[in-house]
């Protein structure tokens, strides 16, 4: 019988000869070696994504912007055309623009302090036992800002005035930086139209961190004074005046921008409206009191033009002159036609400009 011949070498210097289907089946059999890359399941947990930075929201706003560009135009000529009828005008005007426009946010802002209430706290701090102080203290804080003072973008928490307190944790986040954070973002929109960024820093106002009781009230006279920033006249645009129908939180971008537009301009042509029939009014009293002398009658014609609603005790701090003179001039008034009493009652009465 031949003997078959070993495939083995006796020499264990050379390498180890196989052939190659042997080599191929070896392979597959290495069950220590991984597969695929692309054939092991992806059963980990997703890790953490970078967060979009703060101000790439206003991408967005700028293309609401761009698609109520028209309608922009028109809003923004129309606040014009108030802020040049302010500047023009006398200096009561903006008073009592203000003082209309803050009795409509609290309102809004749940507050509901009307205009009598208003009137008598501002000018005298008068308050009934069945008013809200913190209510009072924050209408008066909005018709002070309303009214004058520096913006927001000097100091947005001196505008606010509200301030971290001495004792705050570490481990707090500070008021102060909320805020810086709010203003970068203002400030990085620098190119949108201001009634644009009005829009946006009131409806980003949550979102900063920036609420708290009365932040509605705080986050609107804000956007009101961003929106005004241009003007010279009027130092806020009105927003409430006309309805709050603008100030709405929900939608798109868009959505929100489009419904500012329609708020805005329905309480610019309130205010203007306003305007005319306080400038009529003025005229047909000034013509009408020319009779009279001293200058008391001057003084409280210039009341009731700066005042929505005026009271004896009010026109008597308000003018210098004394209760008998005042109330002598206020009944001539009634008698002439010139201004009406609207509490019909006894005691307590105020007085306001008949159309």
């Amino acid at each position: 019988m031949k003997t078959q011949a070993s495939a083995l070498t006796d020499d264990f210097n050379d390498p180890l000869i196989t052939i190659e289907e042997d080599g191929e089946v070896h392979e597959g059999d290495l069950w220590f070696l991984p597969g695929p890359l692309e054939e092991e399941p992806d059963d980990l947990p997703p890790g953490p994504r970078a967060e979009p930075p703060d101000t790439a929201v206003i991408e967005d706003w700028a293309k609401a912007e761009g698609v109520h560009a028209a309608r922009l135009a028109r809003v923004a000529g129309r606040l014009g055309a108030l802020d040049d009828r302010l500047l023009r005008g006398p200096e009561g005007w903006r008073h009592r623009l203000a003082l209309i426009e803050a009795a409509e946010l609290s309102w809004f802002a749940g507050d509901r302090v009307s205009s009598d209430r208003l009137a008598l706290w501002i000018s005298m701090r008068l308050s009934g036992a069945q008013d809200d102080q913190n209510a009072l203290t924050r209408i008066g804080w909005a018709v002070r800002r309303l009214t004058g003072g520096p913006g927001p973008k000097v100091d947005l928490a001196a505008f606010l005035d509200r301030r971290d307190p001495e004792n705050i944790k570490n481990c707090a986040e500070r008021f102060e930086d909320r805020a810086g954070g709010w203003l970068d973002v203002m400030a990085a929109a620098a190119d949108l139209h201001p009634i644009t960024r009005a829009c946006m820093g009131f409806h980003l106002w949550s979102l900063a961190g920036l609420g708290g009781q009365g932040d509605l009230m705080e986050a609107a006279v804000t956007a009101s004074r961003v929106a005004a920033s241009d003007g010279s006249g009027g130092i806020f645009a009105p927003l409430a005046m006309g309805g709050a129908g603008g100030l709405r939180v929900s939608g798109s971008p868009t959505e929100r921008l489009a419904r500012w537009l329609d708020g805005l301009n329905s309480a610019i042509l309130t205010a203007m409206r306003h305007l005319d029939g306080t400038h009529t009014w003025s005229v047909r009293a000034e013509g009408a009191m020319s009779q009279l002398s001293g200058r008391t009658p001057a003084a409280l014609r210039s009341v009731l033009t700066e005042w929505p609603l005026v009271s004896a005790p009010m026109a008597e701090a308000l003018t210098g002159a004394s209760r008998a003179a005042v109330q002598r001039n206020l009944a001539w008034m009634e008698e002439r036609g010139l201004i009406r009493e609207v509490t019909q009652q006894g005691r307590f009465r105020m007085w306001r400009i008949k159309d």
